[in-house]
């Protein structure tokens, strides 16, 4: 079991539910306030944002990277969609004040510093910073929960970065997640969610979804899955990459 605040999160609790804002709200303040209070009313008890410092965590490689569901490359489509910090800040009091818990996904050490200073009571880290030693170390130090996905790692990744957290005792939990943009349902490889459990009992486990509709987050959670993480937006035929 692990604690946010006074929210219990195990197998003996209701799955929390994570909703993923992102860059959905394509850097709007206003926007990412009414996907909030449209996912307060549909039930949800968690947001996500995402903290990008473009100098700290993109070299110039990553303005010739094209992601996969998108034409633009992947510096190009942080930066017409990054939030800026002070809005963030914003944004962390509005979802606050709602009572729902706040989360931000650091992918440099500088945006993790940040973060913590603004008091984030979590910190969820991506399946591209998994295996960030570096990053996994310092924000180990700040004796916070964590919440990891582990896209794109094998067993052996995973048990490095779990090396790491359990050794500065640090309650922790992993998401299953398949790093394709959509994810094919064939592909999800839900079992993996039970390998999970049997391979690090001291973790909760959950999922992080990018398949197109609802079937695999319930099944999921059928799985065993104690938080469900996806994408959120309030229209779908909004302009952006992750809005499928």
């Amino acid at each position: 079991m692990i604690k946010i605040g006074r929210r219990k999160i195990g197998y003996n609790f209701k799955p929390l539910i994570i909703c993923e804002l992102g860059i959905n709200h394509g850097g709007s303040l206003l926007l990412a306030k009414k996907m909030v209070k449209l996912a307060k009313i549909n039930g949800a008890e968690a947001i996500k944002n995402q903290n990008h410092i473009l100098e700290e965590e993109m070299t110039n490689e990553a303005k010739k990277v094209i992601p996969t569901n998108t034409k633009k490359s992947i510096y190009k489509v942080i930066e017409e969609n990054l939030m800026s910090f002070e809005d963030e800040k914003k944004l962390k009091k509005y979802v606050e004040a709602r009572g729902m818990i706040y989360l931000s996904t650091p992918f440099s050490l500088k945006s993790a510093i940040r973060l913590n200073n603004i008091g984030v009571k979590v910190f969820k880290i991506g399946s591209g910073e998994c295996n960030n030693t570096p990053l996994l170390e310092k924000i180990a130090n700040f004796k916070k929960p964590i919440i990891l996905s582990t896209g794109m790692n094998d067993l052996n990744s995973i048990k490095r970065s779990v090396k790491i957290l359990e050794k500065k005792k640090i309650k922790y939990a992993l998401l299953h997640c398949k790093s394709e943009y959509p994810a094919k349902i064939s592909g999800l490889r839900l079992d993996f969610i039970q390998k999970l459990r049997s391979e690090f009992p001291k973790s909760v486990v959950g999922y992080s979804d990018h398949s197109i509709g609802n079937i695999a987050p319930i099944s999921a959670m059928a799985k065993g899955a104690c938080i469900i993480e996806k994408h959120f937006t309030d229209k779908k035929n909004r302009k952006g990459p992750d809005i499928i």
